[in-house]
C-alpha cells in the first residue's frame, strides 16, 4: 500500500504532526498536494528517471514533495539544509536535479542558487518567493489532484555527509515497478511493527537517509510521523506523552543529551505507550545504551547500515544485553572483516567491514573511482562503507571505528572511538572528539576535544581531571596527551561528527 491507498481509506488520518505547532496533513491531503506537483513536474518536461532536488528545512510540505518524486520515477535528492550556498550548489548540479524546490526560511542561501545551476529548469519555493524563485503555492494550484496517469517508483538519491570529504551521491537504478508494489525500502523497515496505529516521533533532519526513509515507510502503512523542526531533549519527551508515540527514531548524542537531564525533569513524562526506539548513524557508548534501557525498558533497537544500502545488521535490546556493544547480526548481505589485501580475518580480529550481495547495490554518481574503493579487491560484489570492526563467534558485528579516523602512535592502532566512549561518561563532558595529531617521536599522538556542560567552566585542572579518568579506565597508549575545549563541536544534525575539519585546525 501506499498514501493513495490510505487516502482513499482513511483520508482524515493524520499522516504528519509537526510537533512545535500541532499542524497536521491528512492522508488526503499528502495525497492530493504530491499529486498536483507529480502533474507540474509533468508538465514541465521531467521525466522518468530524472531527479528533484529539495534544499528545505522539517516543513510541513517536505514529504509531499518527498511523495510526488516517488510516485512519478524520479530520483529524490534533498540536500542538507545547513550547508552554505557553494556547498548545496555543488551537490544539486552533481545530482543534476531539474527542478530545485526550497522554502523562505532557506530564502538566505538559495538566493544565490539559481545563477549557480544553469541546468536547472525551475525553482520554486514554499512560504513565500524572492527573486529568481516561483511562488511554489501558486505553480501546484493550477494542476489537478488526482493521481498521474502512470505511477512508476521513483528512488531516493542522497548524499554521504561528506565526514571524511566531497558528499558522495549514492544512486540505484529504478526498478521496473509502480508505486505501491513491492518495495525495497519496506525492507529496511520491517520488523519494527508499523501500522496504521503507528505514531512515529522523528527528532532528526528529514534530508537524512534514515529519517527519510523510515517516515516513507511508516506513511506506506498509514501510520502517523510526528516531525520535529529541531531536537530538543526535553520537547521530544513531551511528545512522546501528548502524542502517545509508538515508535521513534534517534543517535546516540539526543541519548546523551536526554541522559544528562536532571533526573526529576526527566522521569516526569509518561513515556508508556512508547514500544519501539530505532537508533543507528553512529556507534552508542556501552555506558549511555544500558543507561537508555535501565530507563525507557528493553524497547531499544538498534541497526548499522549506510545510504548506500549495502547490508544492514540489526539487534534487539535483548541480544544486545548479551552482546553489549555489538550492533547486531547481518539482516540484509553478508558480512566479511578484511585486512587491506583483502584476506578474511578470524573471529575477534578487526578489519575492514564488508558486506556481500548478489551484485554490487550502489554506485557513487559520476565517481567511478570512489565506486570502486568502496569494493573489495578481489570480490566485487563485496562492498564497504569504510567502517572498522570485528564479529564474534556468534556472528555479532562490533565496530571500533572508521578506517579513516584510525589514530598509528609507535605502530599501535588506535580506536577513537573507544577513548570517546569513555570520556563521555565523565559528568563534565556534555560531547568529546577524539582523533590522532602529528607527533614527531610516535606518529601521531592521541588528541582529546571536549564540549562541556552548560555550569562547567573549562580549564587546565579540567583538563588534568580528564586525562586522570582516561587512566583509570583506558591503557596508557589510549589516554589523550592533551584536551582542548571548545564551545560546539562540529557535530552534523544527523549526529555525526565532521570530525575531518576540526582536525584540520590542528594539521596547520
Amino acid at each position: 500500500m501506499y498514501i493513495g491507498t490510505h487516502a482513499r481509506r482513511a483520508p482524515d488520518h493524520p499522516a504528519l504532526i509537526i510537533g512545535s505547532s500541532g499542524e497536521i496533513l491528512t492522508y488526503r491531503e499528502l495525497d492530493e498536494r504530491s499529486n498536483r506537483l507529480a502533474r507540474l513536474l509533468q508538465a514541465q518536461g521531467v521525466r522518468r528517471g530524472d531527479t528533484v532536488a529539495m534544499f528545505m528545512e522539517n516543513n510541513p510540505r517536505f514529504m509531499e514533495v518527498v511523495w510526488a518524486a516517488r510516485r512519478s520515477g524520479l530520483y529524490l535528492t534533498a540536500v542538507n539544509r545547513y550547508l552554505t550556498s557553494d556547498e548545496a550548489a555543488y551537490i544539486i548540479d552533481d545530482s543534476d536535479a531539474a527542478v530545485l524546490i526550497s522554502s523562505h526560511a532557506m530564502a538566505e542561501v538559495a538566493a544565490a542558487l539559481p545563477g549557480r545551476l544553469p541546468r536547472c529548469r525551475r525553482f520554486l519555493m514554499v512560504d513565500g518567493t524572492i527573486a529568481g524563485w516561483s511562488a511554489y503555492e501558486a505553480a501546484v494550484a493550477d494542476f489537478a489532484s488526482g493521481p498521474p496517469e502512470e505511477e512508476w517508483l521513483g528512488e531516493l538519491m542522497l548524499y554521504s555527509s561528506g565526514t571524511t570529504g566531497r558528499p558522495k551521491g549514492v544512486r540505484r537504478e529504478l526498478r521496473d515497478a509502480k508505486v505501491g508494489e513491492d518495495d525495497l525500502l519496506l525492507r529496511v523497515v520491517q520488523g519494527y511493527g508499523f501500522g496504521e496505529d503507528t505514531v512515529y516521533l522523528s527528532p532528526a533532519p528529514m534530508y537524512h537517509a534514515a529519517p527519510l526513509a523510515f517516515s516513507l515507510g511508516v506513511q506506506h502503512t498509514g501510520g502517523t510521523v510526528i516531525m520535529m523542526p529541531h531536537f530538543d531533549a526535553a520537547e521530544s519527551l513531551e511528545l512522546i506523552q501528548r502524542y502517545r508515540v509508538t515508535h521513534s527514531q534517534w543517535v546516540p548524542t539526543m541519548f546523551v543529551r536526554m541522559l544528562k537531564m536532571p533526573e526529576s525533569g526527566r522521569r516526569r513524562f509518561d513515556l508508556s505507550s512508547h514500544r519501539c526506539a530505532i537508533h543507528a548513524a553512529a556507534p552508542c557508548p556501552v555506558d549511555v545504551k544500558r543507561a537508555m534501557i535501565d530507563w525507557w525498558g528493553p524497547i531499544l533497537e538498534e541497526y548499522y547500515g549506510g545510504t548506500e544500502g549495502n547490508g544492514l545488521t540489526r539487534i534487539s535490546s535483548a541480544d544486545w544485553l548479551s552482546h553489549p556493544g555489538s550492533v547486531g547480526r547481518a539482516v540484509i548481505g553478508v558480512l566479511h572483516i578484511c585486512d587491506e589485501a583483502g584476506n578474511e580475518l578470524p573471529v575477534a580480529e578487526p578489519g575492514t567491514v564488508y558486506f556481500e550481495r548478489d551484485t554490487m547495490p550502489f554506485a557513487y554518481h559520476k565517481d567511478p573511482e570512489r565506486t570502486a574503493a568502496a569494493q573489495h579487491p578481489i570480490h566485487p560484489n563485496w562492498s564497504t562503507l569504510g567502517d572498522v570492526g570485528y564479529v564474534d563467534a556468534d556472528g555479532y558485528l562490533y565496530l571500533t571505528d572508521r578506517k579513516a579516523f584510525m589514530i598509528i602512535s609507535g605502530g599501535v592502532n588506535i580506536y577513537p572511538r573507544e577513548v570517546e566512549d569513555v570520556l563521555i561518561g565523565h559528568p563534565s563532558v556534555r560531547d568529546v572528539a577524539v582523533f590522532g595529531i602529528p607527533d614527531p617521536e610516535m606518529g601521531e599522538q592521541v588528541k582529546a576535544v571536549v564540549e562541556v556542560m552548560d555550569d562547567v567552566v573549562p580549564c587546565d585542572a579540567l583538563a588534568m581531571e580528564l586525562i586522570a579518568y582516561g587512566r583509570a579506565h583506558l591503557a596508557h597508549f589510549k589516554v589523550p596527551k592533551s584536551v582542548d575545549f571548545i564551545d560546539a563541536l562540529p557535530r552534523l544534525p544527523t549526529g555525526k561528527l565532521y570530525k575531518q575539519a576540526l582536525r584540520a585546525r590542528y594539521l596547520v
